[in-house]
């Protein structure tokens, strides 16, 4: 399944004037489900710390961030400031996933499961991906055991195509392979 999150790179600056010709230009690494949203969060979080709001300023740039290699799982480290009824929280969590995106997913689906919060109350500060040693919660270091086995208890063997299918058997199906 896609993620629903993308990560963007969005780059801006304040609109160039006749006393600053060139301003400083910020970059900002920002999830967000399509482009125009990463656009307005750049804007949201721009004008929180500087004096910048979309009407004084300007886009240069804005780029979908890929990852180079999903073929396997890692460990991610997920910095978050979130608000609740209650006030402003801090918090670190931890995902197993193949992709950042996915990890992403999981963490706004598992904040609004925990704790009722909105996509819109999170803020992602920073994600790191951490290795097996450095983990701290138990819901990811559970699966860090090298002789880690699920088994499959209910196996129903299907016919190879459907011209091997029959409607009445007279044995009834072993499901118990072991």
């Amino acid at each position: 399944m896609p993620s629903k999150m993308h990560l963007f790179q969005v780059v801006g600056r304040k609109a160039p004037t006749a006393n600053d010709e060139s301003p400083q230009i910020y970059r900002m690494k920002i999830f967000a489900p399509n482009e125009v949203m990463a656009k307005s969060r750049f804007w949201y979080f721009m004008h929180q710390m500087r004096k910048m709001k979309k009407t004084t300023g300007e886009i240069l740039d804005v780029n979908e961030i890929t990852e180079k290699n999903n073929r396997y799982v890692k460990n991610y480290g997920i910095w978050i400031k979130y608000n609740s009824r209650s006030g402003t929280h801090n918090m670190y969590r931890e995902y197993r996933d193949v992709e950042l995106n996915a990890a992403i997913d999981s963490l706004y689906n598992d904040m609004a499961g925990r704790h009722r919060s909105r996509n819109k109350s999170i803020q992602i500060i920073r994600t790191a991906t951490v290795a097996a040693k450095d983990c701290k919660r138990a819901t990811t270091t559970q699966f860090h055991d090298s002789k880690l086995k699920f088994p499959l208890p209910h196996r129903v063997i299907r016919p190879a195509s459907k011209e091997f299918k029959s409607k009445f058997l007279a044995s009834r199906p072993s499901t118990h392979l072991g």
